[in-house]
């Protein structure tokens, strides 16, 4: 099987309807880096990036709705600060 067959067999995966979706901002505090991602039958999404010594002001802006970019609406989000 070539590797393009394996990605198309891979990205056309059935996904279970039932499935529940998590919501989580992921603030560690020990490298400032703030993960936010979504999963559930609609898809996956990630996004990460490093805001040093401002990332919990940067994941309590997002949960409460300070900056949302794109109109996201980020308090369904389970904000987790390790």
């Amino acid at each position: 099987m070539s590797r393009q067959e394996l990605k198309t067999a891979w990205l056309n995966q059935k996904v279970d309807p039932n499935r529940p979706t998590t919501k989580t901002i992921l603030v560690e505090t020990s490298c400032g880096h703030v993960t936010i991602e979504r999963d559930g039958p609609d898809g996956y999404s990630h996004f990460k990036t490093n805001q040093g010594g401002d990332a919990i002001q940067y994941g309590l802006d997002r949960k409460l709705g300070e900056y949302n970019d794109g109109g996201t609406d980020y308090s369904e989000y389970d904000l987790i600060i390790r």
